[in-house]
């Protein structure tokens, strides 16, 4: 690949990020997304934190545990669990570091 190349590469990249990302402002309220799809897109947030959090939970030096020996399995269960009771978003942060803390140095 020579250097013309390189530098198109990048300025097709930068413009198709630019369409991808400005679209909604650029087209305003052109564009309707149906009611399914708008509804489909509220779970998208979650659905992207738990694919990041959850593989951290259950995977240890790149293989995964699923034991009673895994403190962020466990953390992660507890602070689950303390949310679906409370529903406090920073009380559960706060308890699933607390056990984590407390579990990596009992196990």
């Amino acid at each position: 690949m020579n250097a013309a190349d390189t530098w198109l590469t990048i300025v097709l990249l930068t413009v198709a990020t630019i369409v991808t990302r400005c679209s909604f402002f650029l087209l305003g309220h052109a564009v309707k997304l149906p009611p399914k799809v708008q509804h489909a897109l509220r779970y998208a947030p979650a659905a992207a934190l738990a694919a990041i959090v959850a593989p951290d939970l259950v995977m240890v030096n790149g293989a995964l545990q699923l034991s009673w020996m895994n403190p962020k399995l466990l953390a992660g269960i507890g602070a689950a669990a303390f949310f679906l009771t409370t529903r406090h978003l920073l009380g559960t942060i706060i308890v699933g570091m607390a056990l984590y803390s407390l579990l990596r140095v009992m196990l």
